[in-house]
């Protein structure tokens, strides 16, 4: 399906560029394990020839995930940081320089410092929370402004309009959002301006823990064919099993989504106001500094958010581990909530000194909201603040 339907998001994530299989018609996309394709003679393919190259089941997902992002171009890869480090090697070279958010995921952090570094890769971490500062950083050979908002693991927020103004009135800049926490159907970051959106789909897109992958869209289709050639050399596209799973993740995505935003609003609000909480960190409460930023490019404030105890490192961390029906695990966006220490998991290679700068302190919670009953959730928190604290209050 070439042209994209004025469908609403439930619609959307079932039937826009859905595919079907003739031969069996099969209600489900069938999943193409195979290395190589028949020839029909020499030079002549239908489309498909080797599957590190390209594959029928990957197809489906990048077209799938191609009407969420309100685009026709949209590629699959093995993971998200495969679909990041694709994203730099197609799109820059020695000398070049990077914008980078200064609260950003972990993983993003070892590429640039402990990789791309070694390529002559110039970056650096700017607050792209303030323009200004955006701006002010911009050097003769920036050639990228790659930001997370919301940010992992504060949900300090960005504008991504005025990011996107900044980039396109230099030449040559663009601008690249990771917008995992919240996927296109809560922020569409293309619509607001930016040249690419970028998605773990390991998170909200697949939802269920069962896949690991990323996704790179853009209107720009030059982008994408060099995005699909550095792909095709690195080896770094999606695997057909993880497609078509995800592919499943995705039909319930925008009910999931509703459930999450839903939930961990609850959930922040009454955080918020237990007295052993120091404070709670999530876009939809009055207390967030940047609620109204959240409130213009957003569509629901999500499922993701982060809190502080009155309590030492140790206390915090036994939190944690004293949660019975909470996981403790570092993935997000999943149906089970779950719950992790930053500073000892995904930013444990960031010094102290700058996470504490950032706000990623020792005793930073973040917690991803699933789908179980509010009140159940509550109530293990409940139990877990009795075990470190000795009552709930």
């Amino acid at each position: 399906m070439s042209e994209r339907p004025d469908f609403e998001p439930s619609t959307l994530a079932i039937h826009t560029n859905r595919a079907y299989e003739y031969q069996s018609n099969s209600i489900l996309f069938p999943i193409h394990l195979t290395a190589t394709y028949i020839h029909e003679s020499v030079g002549v393919t239908k489309g498909y020839g080797y599957s590190r190259g390209a594959n029928p089941t990957v197809n489906a997902l990048e077209q799938a995930i191609s009407a969420l992002e309100g685009t026709e171009h949209a590629l699959c890869f093995r993971s998200g940081m495969g679909a990041i480090s694709t994203l730099c090697l197609a799109l820059l070279k020695a000398g070049d320089h990077v914008i980078l958010s200064e609260v950003i995921y972990g993983g993003t952090v070892r590429l640039f410092q402990q990789v791309l570094k070694n390529f002559a890769i110039e970056f650096d971490f700017v607050d792209t929370a303030k323009p200004e500062a955006v701006e002010k950083a911009i050097k003769p050979n920036t050639r990228l402004i790659f930001i997370e908002t919301p940010a992992n693991p504060t949900l300090r927020l960005s504008d991504v309009k005025a990011l996107a103004e900044i980039a396109h009135s230099h030449e040559n800049i663009l601008l690249a959002v990771d917008n995992t926490f919240l996927t296109p159907l809560l922020q569409n970051v293309l619509e607001l301006g930016a040249d690419i959106s970028m998605l773990s789909t390991t998170k909200y897109i697949d939802g269920h823990n069962a896949t690991i992958g990323g996704s790179l869209a853009t209107h720009n289709e030059e982008i994408t064919e060099r995005l699909r050639f550095i792909r095709k050399v690195l080896g770094t596209i999606a695997s057909p099993m993880d497609s078509w799973l995800t592919l499943q993740g995705i039909k319930t995505l925008p009910a999931r989504l509703a459930i999450h935003c839903q939930h961990a609003q609850q959930v922040a609000e009454w955080l918020e106001a237990h007295p052993r909480v120091e404070r709670v960190y999530y876009p939809g409460l009055d207390s967030f500094p940047q609620k109204a930023l959240a409130e213009k490019q957003q569509k629901g404030f999500g499922g993701m958010l982060a809190f502080e105890l009155k309590a030492s490192t140790e206390e915090s961390l036994k939190f944690i581990n004293s949660l019975k029906l909470c996981t403790c695990a570092e993935s997000l966006g999943s149906v089970e909530t779950l719950i992790t220490n930053p500073a000892t998991a995904s930013h444990c290679d960031i010094p102290l000194e700058i996470r504490e700068k950032l706000g990623v302190t020792d005793r930073l919670i973040r917690l991803s909201v699933g789908l179980e009953s509010p009140k159940d959730l509550i109530k293990d928190f409940e139990q877990a603040f009795t075990v470190v604290f000795g009552s709930a209050r």
